[in-house]
C-alpha cells in the first residue's frame, strides 16, 4: 500500500513519525511531496521516504492521500492532483474548516473521503484527531485509516457536525494550554521559582493531570476536590479563579474557535 502526502509540514512529519515508529507504514510505502526543496530533502533525510516536486505525481501513486495542507492553499493545489487521483483512492483531508462536501466539490468527482482534524501534540505522539467520512468509504478502509490515524494518538470517528466542536475542544486548544502552562510559571517565577524550573513543575503537572483524569476515568470536578483540602491553599486558588472568569473564559475562546470553523 502506498501513502502519500501532499504537503511535509509539522503535522504530516508528525503523522509519518508515528507510522514509522508503530510499524504501521514502512519508509518504502510512504512518499510526499512539498513547495521547497529544502522541506522535500529534511523529509527524505529523517524518515527515508521518498518525495516529489509534483504533488500529481504523488497523486497517481498512492492509495491513501493524505492531503496536509493549509485550507488557503486547495485552491492551488487541488487543481493540480483531481485530474490525476485514482478512483480508488482514499483522500484524507487535514484541512481546518473544509467539509466534505466542500472537499467532494473542489475534487469534482465521486471520490473516497476523509476529513480529520488532528493537533500538534501529535508531533510527540500524543495527539487527538477527530475523523469523518462520506459514504463511499467502507468499514474496512476506515479501520485502516483509523489505525494510521492513531499511530500519533487518540482517533475518533465523530459525526461531521461536530467537526467544528472537534477544532475548538482538540485542535486549537493547545495554544489555550500554553497559554496556562506560561501564566502557571510566571507564577512560580514571581514566587522565586527559577524559570526554566518553573516551566518543568507546571508542564509535568498539567500532563500528569490529564494523565490521571484519563486512566482513572473521574470526572475533573472530583479530581479537583480532591485536591482542595478544606480551609486550604488550593481552595483559594480555585475561589480566584473563579472570580476572574476562568471558566466563562475558556468556554468563550472555544465558542471563538468553533465560529471561525464554520465560517471559513
Amino acid at each position: 500500500m502506498k501513502i502519500g502526502f501532499i504537503g511535509l509540514g509539522n503535522m504530516a512529519k508528525a503523522m509519518i513519525g508515528g507510522m514509522l515508529a508503530k510499524g504501521i507504514a514502512q519508509p518504502e510505502e510512504l512518499t510526499g511531496s512539498a513547495k521547497t526543496e529544502k522541506t522535500r530533502k529534511a523529509a527524505e533525510e529523517k524518515y527515508g521516504i521518498e518525495t516529489l516536486a509534483d504533488n500529481g505525481a504523488v497523486a497517481e501513486v498512492s492509495d491513501i492521500l493524505i492531503l496536509a495542507v493549509k485550507p488557503q492553499m486547495f485552491d492551488t493545489v487541488i487543481p493540480q492532483i483531481r485530474d490525476r487521483i485514482r478512483k480508488d483512492t482514499l483522500i484524507v483531508s487535514i484541512a481546518a474548516g473544509r467539509t466534505i462536501a466542500q472537499i467532494e466539490e473542489a475534487l469534482g468527482g465521486s471520490f473516497k473521503v476523509v476529513r480529520c482534524m488532528p493537533n500538534t501534540p501529535a508531533m510527540v505522539g500524543a495527539g487527538c484527531s477527530g475523523v469523518c467520512r462520506n459514504e463511499k468509504v467502507t468499514e474496512e478502509e476506515m479501520a485502516k485509516c483509523m489505525e494510521l490515524l492513531g499511530s500519533f494518538g487518540l482517533a475518533e470517528e465523530v459525526p461531521e457536525k461536530l467537526m467544528d466542536a472537534v477544532v475548538g475542544v482538540s485542535g486549537s486548544s493547545p495554544a489555550f494550554v500554553f497559554l496556562f502552562l506560561e501564566a502557571l510559571a510566571d507564577g512560580g517565577v514571581k514566587a522565586g521559582m527559577p524559570r526554566e524550573q518553573a516551566y518543568r513543575f507546571a508542564a509535568q503537572t498539567v500532563m500528569g493531570s490529564a494523565k490521571l483524569m484519563l486512566e482513572t476515568g473521574k470526572h475533573p470536578g472530583e479530581l479537583k476536590d480532591m485536591v482542595c483540602s478544606p480551609g486550604g491553599t488550593t481552595i483559594e486558588g480555585v475561589q480566584t479563579l473563579e472570580d476572574m472568569g476562568l471558566r466563562s473564559a475558556v468556554m468563550s475562546a472555544v465558542e471563538a474557535c468553533v465560529e471561525k470553523s464554520r465560517n471559513m
